[in-house]
């Protein structure tokens, strides 16, 4: 039995051994067993979810497939990019050209990267040029939680959610001032120091972080097919978030947050006897982050919110001085064609009013101004994209059983004209069993991006948006006091008027020298299972103080609906899991599994890339209350693999670190 084969069938195994005998109670006692029957019972408290619904909403009471990764989850695991904590996900395939720093992008259940909208702090952080989102300079530095929305949510948030939704928090102060500071060093010389500020005093709260992370990298090409260069990673971050409480339970909120990436690059082109080792090429990128909240209760049965917000960013690439052809041997100099300088801006203005009328019937009306502009200097000038929008829904809560919700949107949009969505779902939580029974139904679409309508030689400003139909329904189970969670669902997704280049000198002609453009030419679709399962084996034992397993396993189909070959980069099979033991209060070790199917680098079912997994380890002690040290190694097996194709990944890697905290003195100002 091939080693792809083994994997998926042992995970399986678990996964259906688990569900088989929760159901049948194969294990309850033996569960409980573990268990010093001293020890207070086990209460989880049930987060809150914003992101589908735009309202507060307790996650047992939400009808969408959603996903919450927590600061506490990246500090226990010792996560240090949202990249990293995003590829345990369920539906989401995440993958690196070239290491941290590099380009990073999510795709969520058969969808592109430029189909996932992503907020942070209510900014929408999607490049205007390119459409989609680069994680790989993102660390969870001051991080709060990420939340993972599955399905088409244009309902609520207009374009680029026509896959799904990523949503970013910042951390809120809490309780007495302190200050944090952190130092880590590792493998590939990396260097990571940074501290934090965070509190609150009478009235305001404030977290505030800075961050630096300096690496001299493995190559971004694949070491094992000749490179040899070292490229260097540089990354300064500074995020902040200020909150002030208003009259009669009014809050202001204010954000900022800044990312300074510098990273050295190689190119994956195969022509002229790629791909290449090249000297002296990189890409510095500057990220400003504005957004501020204000949020009103102005009746018992009625508030509003306002937001506002600005993500501002410039990208400079130099395409190097000299380049290595690793199949050729032969040195050339780079075109210096891949000189860029990019620079784009996103702003989003919106104005939202709840009315709770009566006690089951929950209104949400709401308008949102969106604008995005960008520039490639040396090749276009500044080009905008914008639109208008209105959108209603109403929540349904009846007796804290069922739940429902249904709502539309209109924009009018700058480029394409009006754009409808319409989203619906339900689910209903039978609490004697910890049975909830969910689904949902929604449209979505996609603007062409900045790039599609204008670059030379390519862009068509005549494109309509991309166009989607989702559909969901899952099970979510919890058993033993909530010690044991099951969540099975599955995802039906359909999309049209697909963006894609085209070779069709006729209708091209007028917007292209080669005869070939942007046109809405594409369909396909994605169909799939997610299932996930945590369970708390044991805890307050002798030894034992917690042991808790988590997994998750996702199966996706994908088809070009005009070609039936698969999707570029999805994987069928994808899996992840965590196993944390906590032998003592001081002491916390985990170990994560990530594995991922093969899948194919390029359309067509073109350029097959096999499957890998990799194995991780995490180990913290906290020395004293204030001080903590850590350890993390990464790929413990050594795996050689390519998330894209030629693109280098790290081998065994150890990185060592210490946390340090200190109370400051204007903590007696609290009331």
């Amino acid at each position: 039995m091939s080693t792809t084969v083994s994997l998926r069938f042992s995970l399986q195994v678990f996964l259906c051994t688990l569900v088989s005998l929760a159901l049948h109670g194969g294990f309850p006692h033996w569960v409980l067993a573990l268990d010093d029957p001293n020890a207070e019972p086990v209460h989880t408290l049930d987060p809150l979810v914003v992101t589908a619904t735009k309202t507060p909403k307790p996650l047992s009471h939400s009808t969408s497939a959603v996903e919450i990764i927590t600061a506490e989850d990246f500090q226990r695991r010792n996560i240090r990019t949202v990249v990293d904590a995003l590829g345990f996900s369920q539906g989401a395939a995440v993958f690196s050209s070239g290491g941290p720093g590099t380009t990073s992008t999510l795709r969520l259940r058969g969808g592109s990267p430029d189909q996932t909208l992503v907020l942070i702090d209510g900014a929408i952080v999607n490049s205007g040029t390119l459409g989609r989102f680069n994680f790989g300079t993102l660390t969870t530095d001051n991080i709060e939680s990420v939340t993972v929305l599955r399905g088409a949510q244009s309902m609520l948030w207009g374009s680029d959610a026509i896959g799904g939704v990523v949503d970013i928090r910042t951390k809120r102060g809490e309780g007495v001032p302190v200050a944090r500071i952190f130092s880590e060093y590792g493998s590939f010389n990396s260097m990571r120091e940074g501290g934090s500020l965070a509190g609150k005093v009478g009235l305001v709260d404030l977290f505030m972080s800075l961050s630096r992370w300096d690496m001299t990298k493995f190559s971004s090409i694949n070491y094992q097919r000749g490179a040899s260069e070292r490229d260097a990673l540089r990354n300064w971050q500074a995020s902040s978030l200020l909150g002030v409480a208003g009259p009669w339970d009014g809050r202001l909120e204010v954000a900022f947050r800044w990312i300074n990436n510098d990273i050295d690059l190689d190119s994956s082109s195969t022509r002229s006897g790629g791909p290449f080792d090249v000297l002296k090429a990189k890409t510095s990128s500057r990220q400003y982050i504005y957004s501020g909240s204000y949020y009103q209760p102005l009746t018992d049965w009625w508030d509003q919110k306002i937001t506002l917000s600005q993500a501002r960013q410039t990208t400079v690439t130099q395409a190097g001085t000299q380049r290595l052809g690793l199949t050729s041997g032969l040195l050339s100099t780079p075109s210096q064609a891949g000189n860029s300088d990019i620079r784009t801006r996103s702003n989003r203005i919106e104005w939202q009013s709840n009315f709770q009328i009566g006690k089951p019937v929950l209104l949400t009306v709401g308008y949102q101004f969106r604008e995005q502009l960008g520039k490639n200097k040396g090749t276009f000038s500044e080009k905008i994209n914008s639109s208008h929008a209105g959108f209603a829904q109403v929540q349904v809560n009846l007796f804290d059983q069922f739940f429902a919700t249904g709502g539309f949107r209109q924009d009018a949009h700058n480029s394409f004209g009006d754009s409808t969505t319409y989203r619906v779902t339900g689910g209903y939580l039978l609490k004697e069993t910890g049975t909830k029974i969910r689904g949902s139904y929604a449209t979505g679409f996609r603007a062409p991006d900045i790039n599609e309508l204008f670059f030379p030689n390519f862009g068509n400003p005549d494109l309509k948006a991309e166009k989607s139909k989702s559909l969901d329904v899952g099970i979510d189970q919890s058993l033993f006091d909530q010690r044991l969670s099951i969540s099975v669902g599955y995802f039906w997704n359909r999309y049209r008027q697909l963006i894609a280049s085209a070779f069709d000198p006729v209708n091209c002609g007028a917007l292209s020298a080669f005869g070939s453009c942007a046109q809405n030419i594409g369909s396909a679709k994605a169909q799939g299972w997610e299932t996930s399962v945590k369970l708390l084996v044991a805890r307050d034992l002798p030894f034992l103080k917690r042991l808790d397993v988590q997994g998750q396993y996702t199966y996706t189909l994908t088809r070009d609906s005009m070609t039936a070959a698969r999707l570029q980069r999805w994987p069928v099979h994808q899996a992840s899991a965590f196993l944390s033991y906590q032998p003592v209060d001081p002491m916390v070790l985990t170990v994560s599994f990530r594995y991922v199917g093969s899948r194919f680098n390029v359309t067509g079912n073109r350029q097959p890339l096999p499957d890998f997994h990799v194995i991780n380890f995490s180990a913290s002690y906290d020395i004293t209350n204030n001080f903590q040290g850590y350890v993390r190694v990464e790929n413990i097996l050594n795996r050689n693999y390519e998330e894209i194709r030629f693109f280098g990944t790290a081998v065994r890697s150890v990185f060592g670190g210490v946390r340090v905290q200190f109370d400051l003195p204007v903590g007696d100002l609290n009331p």
